[in-house]
């Protein structure tokens, strides 16, 4: 296979870098939360933030085609696959410190949100509690801002390790990043920056007072939304109300398109039944879109983001940090 958004001397000098962690005509399926993806022109595991860093650097010299693919929850891999490369993001190293006035952690970015969260509670650090449920890694939490029960990742983090196109490496406060209702300055730029790593302040409390708190969460989630393969939120609330109520109230639940279906536990989870494409899942997503405005007068926003190449739209490999919160 050849790509034409990634030229060969770009694809040398990756292979030079990395050697055959740079893989060719990969699916991407295997990588999402959902378990729907077509191939990867080429995928590139990276295991540090200095690779990850290595690696942009590398494709934006050469004006290639990237995207960087971390738990794949947020997101909804075109049946015909991506172009360019896909930064398969495996930087996963978390330092804990406790030796400042408030407990911080620091992650890589391809760390999992979920599981960070739950290495805090179990220290006692509180914070965090609301992202053990969530999935996903630290990356995708901080270019959309991902949130539940009340938290949201602009209430703890201190500050980003961000890599831009054309500004090289800066350590970002929470602030530059302009955050707000699941989005940030890097969503609104896609393209222009990749998230290195971050860092979180929490704060003292007790190990009983944070597993409490996040048994509260982890049984609100198990009671409420579906198992199995899925996205987590597919649209976002709108202001004063809920994109699940709206759903629900246009008489959507159980509505199928092939094999993905409208959860009947939570109307805003689509669920893959084993064999559901994109296709079919974007065409639910549009019928639920179209339903809701012509009911209530409400177009509801996508909270999960297409990627690849889409027969109504040009070809692409996304360029963005993913959402995989």
């Amino acid at each position: 296979m050849t790509s034409a958004v990634i030229s060969l001397e770009a694809l040398q000098e990756l292979r030079r870098a990395f050697g055959d962690r740079l893989q060719e005509g990969v699916a991407l399926a295997p990588f999402t939360s959902s378990r729907i993806g077509g191939p990867a022109d080429f995928l590139l595991e990276v295991r540090t933030r200095d690779e990850l860093q290595r690696a942009f650097e590398i494709l934006w010299a050469h004006e290639a085609q990237a995207f960087v693919l971390g738990g794949g929850s947020n997101i909804l891999v075109a049946d015909r696959g991506v172009r360019g490369v896909v930064v398969l993001n495996h930087a996963r190293k978390v330092e804990f410190h406790d030796d400042s006035p408030r407990p911080k952690v620091w992650a890589e970015s391809g760390a999992s949100l979920g599981s960070l969260a739950r290495r805090t509670v179990d220290r006692g650090w509180a914070g965090l509690e609301w992202a053990t449920t969530v999935p996903g890694t630290v990356g995708g939490a901080v270019f959309g801002n991902a949130g539940a029960h009340g938290g949201d990742t602009a209430g703890t983090l201190e500050l980003a390790e961000i890599l831009q196109r054309d500004k090289g490496k800066a350590e970002w406060p929470v602030k530059d990043l302009d955050y707000d209702y699941r989005i940030s300055w890097l969503k609104r730029h896609p393209g222009q920056a990749v998230v290195l790593s971050a860092t979180f302040s929490l704060m003292e409390s007790s190990v009983e007072s944070t597993r409490g708190k996040m048994q509260t969460f982890v049984d609100h989630r198990r009671t409420t939304q579906p198992g199995g393969a899925s996205w987590g939120s597919m649209f976002k609330n709108p202001p004063k109300d809920f994109a699940g109520r709206l759903i629900e109230a246009a008489g959507l639940k159980g509505l199928r398109e092939g094999d993905a279906e409208i959860s009947h536990q939570h109307a805003n989870f689509f669920i893959n039944h084993g064999h559901a494409t994109a296709d079919d899942v974007w065409r639910l997503l549009q019928t639920a879109q179209r339903r809701v405005e012509e009911a209530f007068d409400v177009r509801l926003q996508m909270e999960i983001e297409r990627v690849g190449d889409w027969e109504d739209s040009a070809p692409t490999a996304g360029s963005r940090e993913a959402a995989q919160a």
